[in-house]
């Protein structure tokens, strides 16, 4: 279980949003001021790294665009994705950490292949221990896939697509992130694995829509 230090951060979550947002190429703005708009965690089995599904809307009024930023938060560097390396902060309790786009870390990968499989649940994001319920997820049914073995992962124009093998499936699957997102999306195929959530609009008010999806060969596009 994930313990949540209401602690000092430095630099903070959204400062190095602000300065690693705009190289993405999904990203529409022009001058990122990334505002937290919600959210969710996911546990690592093993405790050792921090898993945030980090939801930020940036510009203002009807221009504003809600983004998700899925960050992992490690003692260390993940070997061999130094290009998904966010920043480096000091946690008040943990000392330095290290923030990447978790779409490139096994760990991360790993569960939300096992939250799509039905085999984990969303944390509250601000809340040691305590699940969030306004996540829904349609899981797919699979084998036990602690193991799931990254296999790459490729930006597209809203979406990061993170290509896993799992153990007994006949060929790889395709975890689609939305990096964009949109209320009531639901684009993916018919008995495709989905998670929905919500996040807060600039005005005050809620939305909900699709966060991740599990695709195969036939579903991408």
């Amino acid at each position: 279980m994930a313990v949540i230090h209401q602690t000092t951060l430095q630099p903070t979550k959204l400062e190095l949003l602000t300065e690693w947002l705009p190289a993405r190429e999904w990203y529409t703005g022009t001058e990122a001021r990334p505002v937290k708009a919600g959210g969710f965690r996911l546990d690592d089995p093993a405790g050792e790294v921090g898993i945030e599904l980090m939801v930020v809307t940036d510009g203002e009024g009807d221009a504003a665009v809600t983004y998700l930023a899925p960050m992992t938060y490690r003692s260390g560097p993940v070997a061999g994705a130094e290009l998904a390396l966010i920043g480096t902060m000091e946690h008040g309790v943990l000392g330095k950490r290290w923030v990447h786009d978790a779409t490139h870390d096994p760990v991360f990968v790993a569960q939300l292949y096992a939250l799509l499989t039905g085999r984990a649940q969303a944390q509250a994001q601000s809340e040691t221990g305590a699940l969030d319920p306004t996540v829904t997820v349609s899981p797919v049914p699979a084998e036990d896939a602690a193991d799931v073995e990254l296999v790459r992962v490729t930006e597209g124009a809203d979406h990061t697509d993170v290509v896993v093998r799992a153990p007994g499936a006949s060929a790889p699957l395709t975890l689609r992130v939305r990096r964009v997102l949109r209320a009531g999306t639901d684009s993916a195929p018919d008995g495709a694995g989905r998670v929905v959530a919500e996040w807060r609009l600039p005005d005050g008010t809620t939305a909900r829509g699709e966060f991740a999806v599990v695709l195969t060969d036939a579903g991408r596009g």
